[in-house]
This record gives structure tokens, C-alpha cells and sequence, in this order.
């Protein structure tokens, strides 16, 4: 016959077990914020690949309603259509895209200067956005007009320059054709990667949501595959709401602006487009580029411009979004520019582009969550 424990002793084990147990998970999720925050990087570019495979398994499930086909004949499909549709714009229209953003972008920097100098005019200090601190002018001993500052001269006689400064121009040219290449070879390397990952998760969709679940535990995996296909579906129906507004801003834009006569409408209404994919903010930049742009063509233009913006704001806001966004995905918009900000403040431009499926993804936990919870209740109580 045993005797029987004492209670101290059991409640001394429970807690020094809870304080083990509450010490890993703490060390865990620590451990797990370090490393989200140093590979940041790599981690939305992952996630933008299976954001790519969702989409174009999307778009194959889609055509499967009309041509049941084999689904690797359907991605083939797909993607040789988007291919030629990407082929055919470059040839079709590259130099007009080539042309109409070199306009662009003198026309933006000129309105930007314009407006510099005004706000100089009505005594604003706009120092902050003066870059060119090279060039700055340095005032004469006697207050008279200010001239450049003028580096010292190396050079040879006969006007030939020094091997000290051709040595400094060459490094110099070195230093930025290496940052360039650099960027150029970076920003082809990302693209190939996402492409990848997107295709791959595309062309085997079921190899790797077995991968996933067997990473669960065998007592969650029942959980698991719910959450795993909730997610899934609710991506998927939101890439496709988000690509049919995003070619509907593109549209309407483009028509709008080459009505009322601004230059650059088509990449206008490609960067509007574009931007559509980041609710709120990317409507707010893509409406200032579109007013900035327009200022060249005169205030009545940047008016109708103005004008053409609100009102395609208002169609995105208002029309698209409660017909297929609403249900594809249903969040407060106060809650998801917070989200947004926050992202953006911590991850730039990752977290600014990729806030909303990210917070998609962690309302259909917290949904999932909820019911379950919801359910248990309801059980116990009955």
C-alpha cells in the first residue's frame, strides 16, 4: 500500500514544470522573432512564390470549369497565355512604355522642383530636399552674390588631368557600375526566384499541402487541414477579386486620362493598376503621380485629373470591393492600414506590399480559432 503524496510536494512540481514549460516557449518565441526580423528578406520572398502558385492555381482551377483538362495541361495553358499576353505588350507597345515613362519621369521631377521652388517663394524651408549638396553656393566675404564652390584642380599641364584624379574618376565609375550591377543582378535573381517557387508550387499544389501537414503534429493534423484549405481558398479567391480590380483601375484610368489629354495615360494607368494591389496606400500614391503628371498639361487637366482619381477611388471602394472583394475577404479598413503602417514602418516596401494576405492569413486562424472555441462552449454546456 503507498502512501499517499503530499500536496506541497505536487504543487512545488506542477510549478516549477510550468515554469519550464513557460521559460521554452518564451526562449521559442523569441528565438522566432530574431529570426523573422534578420531574414525578413528571404521570408516575404518565399512568400511571394506561394502567393504566385496560389494565384495561378486559381487561374487553372478556373479554366478547369471549362476545359476539363489534366492540371498540368491547364497550368501549361495558362501559363503560355500569360507568357503571350507579356511578349505581345513588350513588342507591341515597349517603346511607347519606354517613351511614356522617360516623359513621365522628367514631367515628375519637374513638377517637384516646381513645387520647391514655391514653397522657397512663401518661406518654407525645403532644405531636407535638396540632395545636391555638391553643388551647393557658398556667400563672398562681402555679401555679394554667392558662387559654386570649385574643387581643387588636378591636373598637368596642357590641361591633361592627373593620375590622382583619373585614378579617383575611375574608382568612382567602378564603385557605381559595381552597385548597379549589383541591383540589376539582385533585382533579376528575385524575380527568377519568386517566378520559380511560383511555378513549382503551381505545377504540384498537393505534394507540398501533404508537406505542410505532415509537419503537424498527428494529434493537430485534423486542425491543420482545415486551416491549411481555408487559407488556401481564401487566397485564391482573393487574388483573383484583386487582379480583376486591378486591370479594371488600369482600364479606367488610362481611357479617363487619355480623354482629358494628359501625357503618359498608358503608364499611368499601368502604375495605377499596379498599385491597386496595396489597398488605401497605393491608391493615395498612385493618385499624387497622376496629379503631378498632369500639372504639365495645365490646372485644368490636374482638376480632371483630380477629379478622375476620386472617381476611381470611389468605383474601387465602393463598387468592386463590396461585389468581389467583400466576399473574398472581409476586413475593417481602419484595422488593416494600421496593419499596413506597421508593416511598412518595420519591413518597407515587403511589409507595405504584402500586409493584407499576410493579415488574410491570420484572420482565418483567429476565425478558425474562435469557432472551434465557440463550439467547445456550446458542447460543455449542453
Amino acid at each position: 500500500m503507498t502512501a499517499p503524496a503530499d500536496p506541497r510536494l505536487e504543487a512545488r512540481s506542477d510549478l516549477a514544470w510550468a515554469i519550464t514549460v513557460g521559460g521554452i516557449g518564451v526562449i521559442l518565441f523569441a528565438a522566432t522573432l530574431a529570426f523573422s526580423w534578420y531574414y525578413a528578406a528571404a521570408l516575404f520572398l518565399l512568400f511571394s512564390g506561394m502567393l504566385l502558385g496560389v494565384a495561378l492555381n486559381a487561374m487553372t482551377s478556373l479554366l478547369g470549369r471549362v476545359l476539363p483538362w489534366p492540371h498540368p495541361l491547364r497550368l501549361a495553358l495558362v501559363c503560355l497565355t500569360l507568357a503571350a499576353l507579356l511578349v505581345g505588350i513588350v513588342f507591341l507597345g515597349g517603346t511607347t512604355i519606354a517613351d511614356q515613362a522617360k516623359v513621365l519621369s522628367d514631367t515628375i521631377k519637374s513638377q517637384l522642383g516646381n513645387i520647391k521652388g514655391f514653397l522657397d517663394r512663401n518661406g518654407i524651408d525645403t532644405s531636407f530636399f535638396d540632395f545636391s549638396a555638391a553643388t551647393q553656393a557658398t556667400s563672398a566675404p562681402d555679401g555679394g552674390s554667392t558662387t559654386p564652390t570649385q574643387a581643387p584642380s588636378h591636373s598637368l599641364p596642357g590641361g591633361l588631368p592627373s593620375p590622382s584624379a583619373l585614378a579617383s574618376s575611375g574608382g568612382a565609375i567602378v564603385s557605381q557600375t559595381f552597385k548597379l550591377l549589383l541591383g540589376t543582378v539582385s533585382a533579376v535573381g528575385n524575380f527568377f526566384i519568386v517566378l520559380f517557387l511560383g511555378l513549382a508550387f503551381a505545377a504540384q499544389p498537393a505534394v507540398y499541402r501533404s508537406g505542410l501537414l505532415f509537419l503537424a503534429p498527428a494529434k493537430y493534423r485534423d486542425q491543420a487541414t482545415v486551416i491549411i484549405d481555408r487559407i488556401s481558398y481564401t487566397l485564391e479567391r482573393w487574388l483573383i477579386a484583386q487582379i480583376t480590380t486591378m486591370f479594371a483601375v488600369f482600364l479606367v484610368t488610362w481611357i479617363g486620362l487619355a480623354v482629358i489629354g494628359v501625357q503618359s495615360s498608358f503608364i499611368l494607368g499601368i502604375q495605377a493598376g499596379l498599385l491597386a494591389f496595396i489597398p488605401t496606400v497605393g491608391a493615395i500614391i498612385a493618385g499624387v503621380i497622376v496629379v503631378l503628371a498632369s500639372l504639365a498639361s495645365g490646372w485644368v487637366a490636374a482638376v480632371s485629373a483630380f477629379v478622375l482619381f476620386l472617381g476611381v477611388h470611389a468605383m474601387e471602394s465602393y463598387v468592386l470591393t463590396p461585389l468581389i472583394q467583400r466576399q473574398a475577404l472581409d476586413i475593417p479598413p481602419a484595422t488593416l492600414f494600421a496593419f499596413q503602417i506597421l508593416l511598412g514602418i518595420v519591413f518597407g516596401v515587403w511589409g507595405l506590399t504584402l500586409a493584407l494576405p499576410l493579415m488574410a492569413i491570420a484572420k482565418v486562424m483567429i476565425d478558425y480559432f474562435k469557432s472551434d472555441r465557440s463550439t467547445e462552449d456550446a458542447a460543455a454546456a449542453i
